[in-house]
């Protein structure tokens, strides 16, 4: 499922008012639920999801280039960013008395455990979708994170 398929179904979702839908598809969990009035929210869990782009655009527009290559109010660089694909709290390590998965500098391999992000008392593993070198850490250990935030900026090697 990539982002114009997600994109195509909130708008049909929105088309018809529908305020609740759930869809299991390549080991991808989507639910949607909305409240009357309000947009559409999405929460998608997989340990294997690919982090979409987040856009500010209306649903069903286009991202402009300007959208995907940054987050909201941070500079373009030359690292990858790795964006949350689920909502949940942030955690750097498997636990407390544990180094951290990955820290600044440190060199990564494409499927090698990024973080976890805990949702609904579930421990989901962010794995690197790109080799390279890891450039900031983004959130603090233990903060809350939504669909899309930024969690690491990586330098592809």
């Amino acid at each position: 499922m990539d982002i114009s398929d997600l994109k195509e179904i909130l708008r049909i979702l929105e088309a018809q008012d529908i305020t609740e839908f759930e869809l299991e598809q390549d080991g991808v969990k989507l639910r949607v639920c909305r409240s009357s009035g309000a947009g559409a929210v999405a929460a998608v869990t997989s340990h294997l999801v690919p982090a979409a782009p987040a856009t500010t655009a209306p649903p069903g527009a286009p991202p402009s280039p300007a959208t995907e290559a940054a987050a909201p109010g941070e500079p373009p660089s030359n690292g990858t960013l790795v964006k949350s694909p689920i909502v949940g709290t942030f955690y750097r390590a498997p636990d407390p008395n544990s180094p951290p998965f990955v820290s600044v500098g440190d060199r990564v391999k494409v499927g090698q455990v990024l973080c976890i992000i805990e949702a609904m008392k579930l421990m989901n593993e962010i794995e690197a979708e790109v080799a390279g070198e890891v450039l900031k850490v983004h959130p603090e250990n233990g903060q809350p994170v939504q669909y899309g935030d930024p969690l690491f900026t990586v330098r592809p090697a």
